[in-house]
């Protein structure tokens, strides 16, 4: 007797139905953008003789980014979520 149980054989097969279709998420693509831009302007400051942003207007756009992102991804939430 094997030790594993052979396809077809006693047992029901598992269903096979069709996958879900997985929905583009913007939600990636768009935190992605946001931190490689954010890093951009931090980089070049830093690289820089002078400012390019000054902090008084850095720390407002940064935070007001981040409410940004993390609305959109809370809208865009079930794009990600795989109900069984």
């Amino acid at each position: 007797m094997p030790d594993k149980p052979v396809p077809g054989e006693g047992a029901a097969a598992p269903a096979r139905g069709r996958r879900p279709k997985r929905r583009f998420d913007p939600a990636g693509p768009f935190t992605g953008l946001f931190f490689l831009a954010v890093a951009a302007i931090f980089l070049a400051d830093g690289l820089s003789a002078e400012r390019i942003l000054r902090p008084a207007v850095a720390f407002p756009v940064v935070l007001i980014g981040l409410g940004v992102v993390g609305t959109v991804r809370v809208l865009t939430r079930a794009r990600r979520r795989t109900l069984r």
